[in-house]
């Protein structure tokens, strides 16, 4: 009954007031380990492969049909790598593969990790405004973020990025259609579906990015590929639906 109940069972609405995501790049066969072999590396110039740092304010998180008023708000903290599945039936999906999950409210841990297989730990997650610059950090989990307040338009990629330009970053910009989990006895792949609205990725300036999860990847050759964040969008999670993988 547990793990049934893990599989996203029903669907859920949320509110992102806001969200943060950096994207890291890194050579395909650094990441390749972190992924199970139902899925393949969703990759830029056959090279480069992604993982990403995605912090989302969420607001109003209830299942779905459930009155506003009855959710709760939270920070999300999920890292995931961009992958792509063939279903059973055909088709060739883009998402995501998560690989660990942080919040900040131990309501949050219990509940996430009932209800989905994204390993939910609480941590400890402040944000402040200095002047010109937000900074997003936490002293548990070891992160700090600082992001500089400039105008979309003098808006650099980072400096080592693959990318040449912020269309071709955007591709990688997150979140994806789809999320996929693994139960390797069953050979059963788990497929959820993410709904949004409003979803215009602004390119941000990073001028210091420390992730202890990050670094503890130890991926030879990343670099920081790119930024972006997104405001006031409404989104939801279908109900999982299990693929039975066949290699």
């Amino acid at each position: 009954m547990s793990s049934l109940l893990k599989n996203h069972p029903f669907a859920v609405n949320a509110f992102f007031d806001s969200s943060t995501v950096l994207t890291y790049a890194a050579p395909k066969e650094q990441l390749q380990k972190f992924i199970p072999d139902c899925l393949e590396l969703d990759t830029f110039n056959d090279k480069w492969g992604f993982v990403a740092c995605a912090m989302v304010q969420t607001k109003q998180l209830r299942p779905k049909g459930f009155p506003k008023f009855l959710g709760n708000d939270f920070f999300l903290i999920g890292f995931r790598i961009f992958v792509r599945y063939h279903t059973s039936w055909g088709k060739r999906l883009r998402g995501l593969y998560i690989i660990k999950s942080e919040t900040n409210k131990k309501k949050m841990e219990y509940f996430g990790n009932l209800f989905t297989h994204y390993k939910y730990t609480t941590t400890d997650i402040q944000q402040k405004l200095e002047g010109k610059t937000t900074i997003i950090s936490s002293a548990k989990s070891n992160f700090n973020i600082r992001i500089a307040h400039t105008a979309e338009e003098t808006t650099a990629l980072p400096r080592d990025s693959p990318f040449s330009n912020w269309k071709e970053a955007r591709r990688f910009a997150g979140p994806l259609p789809f999320t996929f989990t693994y139960n390797e006895p069953k050979k059963e792949v788990l497929i959820i579906e993410g709904v949004r609205t409003n979803w215009k990725p602004t390119p941000l300036k990073i001028l210091n990015h420390s992730i202890a999860f990050v670094e503890r990847l130890n991926l030879e050759g990343i670099v920081l590929a790119n930024a972006f964040k997104v405001e006031q969008v409404p989104y939801s999670w279908k109900r999982g639906k299990i693929d039975i993988w066949k290699p």
